[in-house]
């Protein structure tokens, strides 16, 4: 079989072309699997998963619950807030707490950038990084990604317009890694005081003008303005963040082609985008959210893989 060239899915940064493809494949599978009326396999019967998630989350963590479990994994959920951490224990220590349990895979969401590769050197056990402050958020891209690859059957030559909030968005940086290794061409559409400098050192594109960025692309990706990682405003009002950057179905209709749109979730229905805008033909919203159980099923099959390989 087929192995990853990594141990731990810390960052699309650290990944091959082959490795998505990998991912990709195996995702094709259990996307059956979670299709069909028994929808579970044994897979990671003898495997420990331990979900440790230090910021709120609601999809994400739903989501690898259920692709642990349809893997029939044993799983360990883990709460910062009601946690020994808030009684100051370091994250290193409360992690080889749960490791003494003798966990075999650690899935992490954590406010710091870099959380996930600190704790790969410093612990013995695969980990999952499910986003890591305004850094990365590997498994939302390879899901992203691979809704794509299910409508248009290749990457390679797609033209994809992330808009939104790219400064503090992990699902931005993930998403530009995905796509560049795999041939599509990026830009990236927000206002000036969201665009981090040097983003063109990806190898991306700015476009400011929304109708000109979405004329372009076969693709949207709208993202949430992050309120919740800003010190202070970037722009006026919500109001005019709306009439810059919001699409709603007049919008669309005004394009020369139809497009494809996306979003990571959660959305804020009237801001990046409307409700006929969402729930429209035009959208694949939902097709997202179901194929990240089928990417996180494999991402982790294919990592508890690596550690039966090793421990044999």
């Amino acid at each position: 079989m087929k192995e990853l060239s990594v141990s731990n899915l810390l960052g699309i940064k650290y990944l091959s072309a082959e490795d998505l493809h990998l991912i990709f494949e195996t995702a094709d599978q259990f996307k059956k699997v979670i299709n069909r009326p028994i929808k579970k396999v044994p897979s990671l019967r003898d495997i420990t998963i331990a979900n440790l998630f230090f910021e709120n989350s609601t999809r994400t963590r739903l989501s690898f619950e259920l692709a642990e479990k349809r893997l029939s994994a044993d799983v360990i959920n883990f709460s910062a807030s009601s946690s020994s951490v808030s009684k100051g224990e370091t994250l290193i220590d409360t992690v080889n707490n749960i490791l003494a349990m003798k966990v075999d895979m650690v899935v992490m969401r954590h406010p710091n950038p870099g959380a996930g590769v600190f704790l790969s050197k410093h612990v013995n056990a695969s980990i999952v990084n499910a986003g890591d402050g305004a850094h990365e958020h590997p498994t939302q891209a390879l899901l992203d990604v691979f809704s794509i690859r299910e409508k248009y059957g290749d990457i390679s030559g797609k033209k994809i317009v992330i808009v939104g909030d790219i400064m503090h968005s992990r699902v931005a940086l993930s998403n530009i890694f995905a796509l560049k290794k795999l041939g599509a061409e990026v830009k990236v559409c927000g206002p000036n005081s969201l665009m981090p400098k040097h983003i063109e050192s990806l190898g991306v594109k700015v476009e400011s003008n929304l109708i000109k960025a979405l004329e372009w692309c076969d693709i949207a990706n709208m993202l949430r303005v992050q309120h919740e990682r800003m010190e202070h405003s970037y722009f006026p009002s919500t109001r005019e963040y709306v009439q810059q950057y919001g699409v709603n179905k007049t919008l669309l209709e005004t394009l020369s082609k139809p497009i494809t749109i996306m979003h990571p979730g959660p959305i804020n229905r009237g801001v990046e985008i409307t409700s006929d805008v969402a729930d429209s033909e035009h959208s694949i919203i939902l097709n997202q959210v179901e194929n990240g159980v089928a990417i996180r099923m494999a991402v982790m099959y294919l990592l508890a893989s690596k550690i039966k390989n090793y421990e044999n």
